[in-house]
């Protein structure tokens, strides 16, 4: 997740006296506001918790009143106070953390805790009404949705409750998967907007899992329904022949037939993102980038209109980060820390093996470069349970906090790079043991539907990666 703040303000309290307001951004989105005597708060109790020596650097206090230079000097510390925290394995997950920024999260939209109903849609258009409070976190919404379906607790953990915005022309763009440290009910009625909904959707990447849900009724519906909704919208690649043994299985009900026949098509399990630009292979490249299988797939135009299409591996990226920068709108200022108003430019980079000792950076620019991010995280994630012999069913709640199994416990994936200070060096180091990676082009000709090779996909084999590789 990409912390910042990006802003500050200068608000009233109750009794009238001023105070500067620090604007918490999370993926580029206000989370909450607060001051900061209470981020001085959060680091008091972290201190008292886990010792001076785990905690991060925090701007010191200051006798006077603060000019408008050292505002912005305490701005940009807080920012690296607030990343710091969040990248760190123990500090970013504990429920202290957590729990501070959904009450900010609560205060700053000034929304009571009260009993509310909220909509979970599922992937048949089918919605789930759900009695909540609005203070519930992520977790408690998952859950009762869970309970309102019948879903098993031991599949509970196959799901991730993902804020999506329906398009005009009936696609959707994903926004992002809810975290621990956010209010569902609060975070959709922040947006004030119809056009955002959340979504119930599988949360893994391994289509071996599929067998665990499908052996349950409500598990195998869910499934089915997102897999027909995917090859509904053209994120499930399928031929003429395909799209009629899929129509037929479908007239028939034949649910667990459609999904088997569904994880032999291209693009099965994966998240397509909207169109986008990218450096590679050339810059300027429009693209249209999708997540799954454990890999980053590109669909490139480049600027001769020649289509390539083809694949990065989680396993042959070196490192990946994540940075943002303020870009003023038409008739603003290209001073970024003016008044005029400002959007956040979003990219993700990525190191990745071309050959067996060429590395090279492909940079994606993309609104959703954050849920990119993600997403490999996720992988790489999996990954190593996988290997460790994990699981990734429901966690146990422990203390009103969710712990992972002994087996998850000993995975240490490392934290993503949240700083948009291109002088930090802060990145996911992946592995270094890789091999070969080849490239080759489509003609322009060629259609979305005609397309079948592996561009510059590599065959490496992830087992051979060691724990102390990643």
């Amino acid at each position: 997740m990409h912390f910042s703040i990006p802003e500050t303000e200068v608000r009233s309290d109750e009794n009238g006296s001023t105070y500067v307001a620090y604007n918490i951004h999370v993926n580029g989105v206000l989370h909450c506001r607060v001051r900061y005597s209470q981020l001085l708060g959060l680091h008091e109790q972290i201190k008292k918790e886990y010792g001076h020596n785990v905690v991060p650097a925090f701007p010191p206090k200051k006798i006077f009143t603060l000019t408008p230079a050292e505002v912005d000097q305490r701005r940009e510390q807080l920012e690296k106070y607030m990343q710091a925290v969040r990248q760190d394995p123990i500090l970013g997950s504990s429920e202290m953390f957590n729990s501070f920024l959904r009450k900010a999260q609560q205060e700053t939209q000034q929304i009571p805790t009260e009993e509310v109903q909220l909509e979970i849609y599922l992937f048949n258009g089918q919605k789930v009404k759900v009695n909540i409070l609005t203070s519930d976190q992520t977790e408690d919404v998952l859950e009762a949705v869970a309970s309102k379906l019948d879903l098993p607790d031991e599949l509970v953990g196959y799901f991730s409750l993902f804020l999506v915005q329906e398009r005009g022309d009936g696609g959707c763009t994903y926004v992002r998967k809810l975290q621990e440290f956010e209010l569902p009910y609060v975070s959709i009625t922040s947006l004030h907007s119809p056009d955002y909904r959340i979504v119930l959707r599988k949360s893994y990447w391994d289509t071996a899992y599929d067998s665990d849900v499908m052996d349950d009724r409500v598990g195998l519906n869910l499934l089915y329904a997102q897999t027909v909704s995917d090859v509904e919208r053209g994120w499930i690649l399928v031929n003429k022949e395909q799209h009629r043994q899929l129509k037929s299985l479908q007239e028939k009900g034949s649910k667990k037939e459609f999904i088997r026949l569904a994880q032999t098509l291209k693009y099965y399990g994966y998240i397509k993102f909207d169109p986008c630009i990218t450096d590679f292979p050339e810059k300027g490249c429009h693209v249209i980038v999708g997540a799954g299988n454990n890999e980053l797939n590109f669909h490139v135009k480049l600027p001769s209109d020649q289509m390539k299409e083809g694949s990065f591996k989680v396993t042959r990226m070196r490192c990946w980060r994540v940075t943002s920068s303020q870009v003023p709108v038409a008739n603003g200022t290209a001073n970024p820390s003016s008044s005029s108003k400002c959007d956040v430019k979003l990219e993700l980079a990525f190191e990745y093996l071309m050959s067996k000792d060429r590395l090279q950076w492909v940079t994606i620019t993309s609104p959703q470069a954050i849920m990119m991010s993600i997403c490999l995280q996720s992988m790489v994630d999996e990954l190593m349970v996988k290997k460790s012999g994990g699981s990734i069913k429901k966690k146990k709640r422990l203390n009103g906090s969710f712990q992972r199994s002994d087996s998850q416990q000993a995975v240490k994936s490392p934290p993503l790079l949240d700083s948009p200070d291109p002088s930090r060096e802060q990145v996911v180091k992946l592995s270094t043991k890789l091999s070969s990676v080849s490239l080759r082009g489509l003609s322009s000709s060629n259609s979305a539907s005609d397309i079948s090779g592996n561009d510059f996909h590599g065959n490496y084999a992830f087992e051979g990666i060691g724990d102390d590789d990643l």
